[in-house]
């Protein structure tokens, strides 16, 4: 069998297989279906400073070879996290596990980030500046080299795990966020968040979500995303986390082959609770399938 091992900002993980976060929950529920320590972590759902409902019903439209998504960031605040829902997960994964950071204004980073960066089980903290800066407009953190310095920047001085920050491809430039946030002293990138899309319903004439408008994600997105990862781990340093339409193993040899150290799956565990267990599963046979003795080796071989 293939060496399967990455080095992440200096934790080891199993394998380079991370369920993304807001397809994975807080781990324990997926904990039903499969032991997931299998998994080389994950990052769970998106926690904010205060308690969320989430955007108004429907939230889900159907697309071919995809979903959109605007759940919005629906959550029971980070006091609520750290209280309950760590201690759950603690009793079905004994890994360190990646923490999403979201937040409305650089105080609420600051505040949620500092208080995941004292949890013993967090490695990592993955910081979503696809959120919408309510002091500036709603113009979403990441859409600016600016905005996304800010948050990262601010971020990093006040916590001491490694901070990895999560792209959203709805720019013009993706390599320049990158360098941004790596100016801005990130010690890795996630991407790509999901695109921007919409469905109209012909009977009502209505958008199918309440939100209008709603993230995009599904295989649908993958060449997208390769694309970005490849410009992305040419443009920086640090290390990137790959995803976006990640549904098997194949995509996974790709997905490193561009540049990434791991690689995150999303939409495929809505379809198939097994997904992210299924293609681990499925990593030697491809690795043997290409001749590929270490993964770790590989990582940004495209040529």
């Amino acid at each position: 069998m293939g060496e399967m091992r990455v080095n992440l900002l200096g934790i080891e993980l199993d394998n380079p297989i991370i369920p993304a976060s807001g397809t994975f929950g807080y781990g324990y529920e997926f904990a039903e279906f499969y032991d997931i320590n299998c998994l080389g972590t994950f990052s769970f759902k998106g926690t904010t400073k205060e308690p969320r409902f989430g955007n108004p019903t429907p939230r889900i439209a159907e697309c071919y070879s995809g979903m959109i998504n605007a759940v919005g960031l629906q959550n029971p605040g980070v006091d609520k996290v750290i209280a309950e829902e760590l201690p759950k997960l603690k009793k079905c994964f004994n890994k360190k596990v990646m923490a999403n950071v979201g937040g409305f204004s650089v105080e609420e980073y600051v505040h949620t980030a500092s208080l995941l960066d004292k949890e013993e089980q967090v490695g990592w903290l993955e910081i979503n500046i696809s959120c919408p800066n309510v002091h500036d407009g709603g113009v979403n953190f990441g859409s600016s080299e600016k905005g996304a310095y800010e948050i990262i920047n601010a971020v990093k001085k006040s916590v001491n795990k490694p901070v990895i920050a999560k792209l959203s491809p709805n720019v013009t430039d993706i390599t320049a966020i990158a360098k941004a946030v790596e100016d801005a002293g990130a010690d890795g990138v996630s991407l790509i968040n999901t695109l921007l899309g919409m469905r109209i319903d012909l009977r009502t004439r209505k958008p199918i979500i309440a939100n209008k408008m709603g993230g995009f994600s599904g295989p649908a997105i993958f060449p997208v995303a390769v694309r970005m990862v490849y410009q992305v781990a040419n443009a920086v340093k640090i290390p990137v986390i790959g995803m976006g339409g990640v549904s098997s193993a194949e995509d996974v040899i790709e997905m490193m082959l561009a540049g990434a150290t791991a690689v995150e799956v999303g939409a495929a565990n809505l379809i198939n609770p097994y997904a992210s267990r299924d293609i681990i599963n499925d990593l030697p046979n491809v690795m043997k399938k290409y001749k590929i003795n270490s993964l770790q080796e590989i990582i940004g071989g495209t040529k």
